[in-house]
């Protein structure tokens, strides 16, 4: 696998870099658009946007969501899920503040790694972003380390909260262990098996479980990967 390597610093300036293009497409957005179905299962554009508030949550913060709210018990996962969907009632232009609020600061939620916090900004704006048609760019090389940070999830070498486990979950998983990846638009593979390629955002997307990353993969293994992931 050629790794992409980040330092603390490069992590943390494509987090700020990505939640300032994600908080310029929300304030694009049409008021409709707010409500229409994201990427995630059950999950609306508001829902996500609020979500994206939520990546700075201290141990205080999900205890005291915990106290307030007992029905959220079950995990950090499901408390960041539920706490999302109850802040969605807040205005966009105050969901868009928030996020941009973040920019410059290395705090992130309780239980991950600024790694995650990568992964989440850059994954959850692809579920605004491609239901409602509209481009949003997620850099090669940081996609990279993301990718290899998932699959490090997908090989068992880390269990991450952003994957999503019980009732927390809001994405089926997709049957990627079987196959070798190797993204077109970087030195990067990972995995053994048919091969499936593609550009490295689409690979990140699929092995974070969007299925609709798989119109944009090719290769010998992908006929028998969208069987695979149809029945999954």
């Amino acid at each position: 696998m050629a790794d992409v390597e980040f330092t603390d610093d490069q992590v943390w300036a494509a987090i700020d870099a990505q939640r300032l293009r994600t908080a310029d497409l929300l304030s694009e957005l049409k008021r409709s658009d707010w409500d229409c179905p994201s990427l995630c299962f059950g999950w609306t554009v508001r829902d996500v946007a609020a979500h994206l508030t939520l990546q700075q949550l201290t141990i205080g913060d999900v205890l005291r969501l915990a106290l307030r709210h007992p029905g959220v018990l079950g995990g950090v996962n499901r408390v960041i899920r539920e706490s999302a969907r109850r802040r969605a009632g807040m205005p966009t232009d105050e969901m868009i503040a928030a996020i941009r609020a973040m920019v410059g600061s290395r705090r992130h939620n309780i239980g991950v790694t600024p790694a995650e916090t990568l992964v989440d900004i850059l994954v959850h704006g692809q579920d605004i972003a491609i239901p409602l048609g509209r481009d949003l760019e997620m850099p090669t090389e940081a996609s990279a380390f993301a990718a290899t940070r998932v699959w490090s999830t997908v090989s068992g070498r880390w269990r991450v909260p952003y994957r999503g486990d019980g009732k927390s979950r809001v994405f089926r998983r997709v049957p990627s262990e079987e196959f070798r990846f190797r993204a077109t638009d970087i030195d990067w593979a990972v995995g053994s098996g048919p091969e499936v390629t593609g550009p490295i955002d689409a690979i990140l997307l699929l092995l974070t479980g969007r299925r609709a990353a798989l119109p944009r993969l090719g290769g010998p293994g992908i006929d028998e990967l969208r069987r695979r992931a149809a029945v999954a």
